[in-house]
């Protein structure tokens, strides 16, 4: 039996999305607003999206897009 790792860039999205769901944040909304949520924590994450290639300015939107979080 193989227990499947879930991503921690799937852990993010769920923590987003459920934060979308609040109404606290917009898909509209620019990346760099959830840092405000993360605190301490931020650093990890930012460094995390942007080796993903997002901007800070990039909407919510597209980080929830994404399918599948391929390491190369």
């Amino acid at each position: 039996m193989t227990q499947q790792v879930i991503h921690l860039m799937v852990k993010l999205q769920r923590s987003v999305q459920s934060l979308l769901e609040s109404d606290i944040i917009k898909p509209t909304d620019s990346i760099w607003k959830i840092a405000l949520l993360y605190g301490d924590e931020w650093q990890y994450w930012k460094q995390e999206l942007l080796e993903f290639g997002f901007t800070m300015q990039d909407p919510i939107s597209e980080l929830l897009s994404v399918e599948a979080w391929d390491e190369e």
